[in-house]
This record gives C-alpha cells, structure tokens and sequence, in this order.
C-alpha cells in the first residue's frame, strides 16, 4: 500500500511534470524539479524513520546530521 504524498512531495511532483511538459524533460527547470522531488521524497522519508524512532541522546543526533552535510563542507572543516 502508497503512503500518501506530503503536500510537498505533490507539489514537487506537479512541478516536475509541468516543468517536462512546457520546456522539455531535459531543461534545466526539468533538472531542477528533479532534483526538488528527490530531496521532498528524501525529506519525507526521514520524518517517517526519526516519527518511529525512539528519542535520541544529543550525542546521536549530532552524529546523524553530520551525515546530511556534504562531504567537502566535512573536509574543510577538518582542516
């Protein structure tokens, strides 16, 4: 059974199939929605996982947002 989408996920979608039907499914505004529908997907699926997880200790929510930044920021801080 679907899940149903987040009204940000359903606008993301529209936005993708406007985007392919009026300049192209190639287009950059096409790549771009592409790229938004993905993260709203990604976003949802992280709410339904941290929603049915027990509470966590600073120390592990610390470790998990270290792994939604970007690798390159990782590194020059490091340095």
């Amino acid at each position: 059974m679907r899940r149903p989408l987040s009204p940000e996920t359903a606008e993301a979608r529209s936005r993708l199939g406007l985007s392919v039907r009026y300049q192209g499914p190639e287009s950059e505004a096409a790549q771009q929605a592409r790229r938004d529908l993905k993260a709203a997907k990604l976003a949802d699926h992280i709410k339904r996982v941290v929603d049915a997880a027990p509470p966590l200790t600073s120390e592990q929510r610390s470790r998990l947002a270290g792994l939604l930044t970007p690798a390159r920021q990782q590194r020059g801080q490091q340095q």
